[in-house]
């Protein structure tokens, strides 16, 4: 082993040279407004961590700092340093929980060394596509051959005939799910409107395409209109109300009202669909929206046909029971190729085909990540967003894997004007991410016309070229990353090897991210084959961190923190973002840090994702900033002097009323549960290096928690 590339751990610290990210003056406020202009685009502004659909994505420029900080003495200019080009260090940062490689690549930027871990495949497969070195004259004359040699039969199953003779793509097929009527039997579409296209934007383009219920015509009409008569059939309507009002359907033909998912799990087998409606791009570059015709049907039907003769086209894997895929097995959706059309499965098939048969790995795995990636976008769980914007909303929209009744079928290969294809995705993820390797750039706010806008900086990063090591003992041979795929309570990593553990832990809630990932997992096995981590079909593991389970999370949380304390040097620093609504989530993490042996230096309240992302708009009080925590060993040298709960409680209210006012003072808004996560992020702190007091001290004092944050709110 090469002892220069990596050090172990030296005798027991005499003395703690402290960080920058442990001063209290650290500028959580200005990097707030630095992570504010990356969160509104982050795939083009990190767009290397956007390569492949992962869930609760952090923001680069948070992780940077965070890495600056942890690297500098405390009264450090740490927004110089934020855009200043550091020197190539060995230091060595670790994430146990990789997720989508924020960590690890905001690290090579900064010159440093980085080792990665996740149990989940999908994100080490992800990391490693986005981080490992692709020639791009290599990657783009792939393209170029796939382009050649494929596109034309992908695009043949995605074109009409118009009128005048002439042919055009078809952009996107509107469907809508098929239920009988448990009365007479006649087949209900599930429209709750018989809207199905309208401006994101309605106030200012009031104009909306309704299929009329009569003839099945495009009918043109205001997207807020109560009446319309079909303009082929003269059919009178409300384009507002369709046969599905919330759970339930009324049959148009004999009006006998019905619940739809008991009618559903009734049947034995997912639901039919219809195909009503189509939008074209024509050969002038003109969208134009048009009825399913006999033509389009017999285009599908050949889709069938070649489907049957197509060997081992998808994967045929059983989807398993769990909290994100139950709502899909009460629709009877039992298998994952359940989840696409025929002529989605047919087109996914010939792409994973031609995959297969590309030489080189690296491009092969980075193709292979590229459909796997388009998956999200073109399957029957996908639902057009309108125009104005990008036009496929994808199937991960919800937390769980909900049926949808109209679903949008997408051109997979797409043209210059699709939304969510393989040839865009190309374009937006992966080229902008080979982009990015080559040049990083960082975000300066700058204020222009009154608004404060980013202004690209380039230059002060190293370009993210490294070879990625597959064993701890090439890593200590030199390599500059180390990415691995297992339990992180488990590594292979040398004591006192890490620097900094710097991490975004799953939280403790229902969202089960190996149980979405397996969607993904299946088609990546089926692609690239059955080894390695690709072993088993699921990628859903006894040891993960993420439970539904307050006591599980927290023994499984403490003991990767058992590990990080085994692996970091004596005067390395444990670094992690978490946030969580109730007092039970901060109970957990103090039992598991504090069981570790780690306690709590520094706590700041920093900008998380985008404001307007579906959760945040769905909560009554959004959190909008995550909690940087900041440990370091507890020395058993170290007096445990015991503090009444008052005492502690008032000076964490006075640090967290400090906090509240910078954020404050920067016009930034704070709400109740924004107020939540901050005080109780000082009430651990200073928690952590007590003795143990109660059983659950933030529960036994749960009505002056309460009360502290009415007040901190308020003021």
């Amino acid at each position: 082993m090469n002892t220069a590339a990596v050090r172990h751990s030296k005798p027991q610290r005499k003395s703690v040279v402290r960080a920058a990210l442990e001063d209290p003056a650290f500028p959580f406020e200005h990097l707030s407004e630095i992570a504010e202009l990356e969160s509104w685009r982050k795939e083009v502004n990190r767009p290397v961590y956007h390569v492949h659909k992962w869930w609760a994505q952090r923001l680069g420029s948070v992780f940077r700092a965070l890495l600056v900080a942890a690297f500098a003495p405390p009264g450090n200019d740490v927004l110089k340093a934020f855009y200043t080009r550091p020197r190539a260090s060995d230091r060595v940062v670790f994430d146990p929980f990789m997720g989508s490689g924020t960590t690890v690549g905001e690290a090579v930027k900064l010159g440093l060394r980085a080792i990665g871990q996740d149990i989940n495949p999908v994100s080490h497969f992800l990391v490693r596509n986005a981080l490992a070195v692709h020639p791009r004259g290599r990657i783009l004359g792939e393209f170029a051959a796939m382009e050649y040699d494929t596109a034309s039969r992908l695009r043949r199953f995605y074109r009409c005939r118009l009128d005048d003779g002439s042919t055009a793509d078809v952009l996107y097929f509107f469907w809508v799910k098929v239920v009988p009527c448990p009365s007479c039997g006649a087949g209900v579409d599930l429209f709750s409107r018989y809207v199905f296209s309208q401006h994101a934007y309605p106030k200012r383009f009031p104009e909306s395409r309704a299929s009329c219920p009569g003839c099945g015509a495009v009918n043109l009409v205001a997207c807020d209109s109560t009446s319309a008569r079909c303009g082929e059939c003269g059919t009178s309507y409300d384009p507002q109300s369709g046969p599905a009002s919330g759970q339930s359907a009324t049959c148009p033909t004999c009006r006998h009202v019905f619940p739809i998912a008991k009618t559903v799990r009734a049947m034995g087998v997912p639901p039919a669909h219809r195909m009503y409606a189509k939008m074209i791009l024509t050969p002038a570059g003109e969208k134009q929206y048009h009825r399913i015709t006999a033509a389009d049907l017999e285009l599908y039907s050949e889709a069938e046909c070649e489907l049957a003769k197509l060997p081992d086209a998808y994967p045929v894997v059983a989807i398993e029971p769990g909290y994100n895929t139950n709502q899909a097995l009460n629709y009877n959706y039992a298998y994952w190729h359940n989840m696409f059309n025929a002529r989605q499965l047919l087109c996914l098939g010939i792409l994973a085909d031609r995959i297969r048969k590309i030489e080189d790995k690296p491009t092969r795995e980075l193709f292979a990540c590229l459909l796997s990636g388009c998956l999200e976008f073109n399957n029957m769980f996908a639902s057009f967003k309108g125009e104005g914007t990008g036009a496929v909303r994808h199937m991960f929209s919800h937390h769980i894997l909900k049926p949808e009744r109209t679903p949008l079928e997408a051109n997979l290969w797409g043209t210059p004007k699709s939304s969510g294809a393989f040839s865009t995705l190309f374009r937006s993820r992966i080229l902008r991410a080979l982009d990015y390797q080559e040049e990083p750039f960082e975000l300066r706010p700058v204020n222009r016309g009154g608004k404060v806008v980013g202004e690209k900086v380039t230059g002060i990063s190293h370009p993210i070229e490294v070879e990625v090591a597959d064993s701890f003992a090439a890593f200590a041979a030199g390599k500059q990353v180390y990415l691995a795929c297992g339990d992180s309570a488990c590594t292979d990593i040398p004591a006192g090897t890490v620097d900094a553990v710097v991490t975004d832990p799953p939280f403790f809630d229902n969202v089960h991210y190996s149980q979405l990932a397996d969607f993904f997992h299946v088609w990546q096995r089926h692609i690239l084959g059955a080894s390695g981590s690709r072993a088993v079909e699921t990628t859903r593991r006894a040891e993960e961190v993420q439970q539904s389970a307050a006591d599980a999370f927290a023994d499984r949380l403490g003991r990767v923190w058992k590990e990080c304390h085994r692996v970091l040097r004596e005067n390395g620093l444990l670094v992690f973002s978490y946030h969580h609504s109730r007092a039970e989530g901060w109970r957990c993490v103090l039992e598991a840090l504090t069981a570790a042996g780690f306690v709590i230096t520094a706590s700041h309240p920093i900008k998380a994702e985008m404001s307007v992302a579906a959760p945040k708009i769905q909560a009554k009080e959004p959190i909008d900033y995550d909690i940087i925590l900041v440990c370091r060993k507890r020395v058993a040298a170290e007096p445990l002097l015991p503090l009444p709960f008052d005492h502690l409680l008032r000076d964490a209210v006075a640090d967290a009323a400090d906090q509240i006012r910078r954020l404050r003072a920067k016009s930034r808004f704070v709400s109740r549960n924004d107020v939540r996560i901050i005080l109780m992020a000082q009430v651990i702190r200073r928690l952590s290096s007590q003795p143990v007091l109660t059983s659950d001290p933030i529960g036994e004092h749960a009505a002056e928690l309460e009360g502290a944050i009415a007040e901190l709110h308020a003021a």
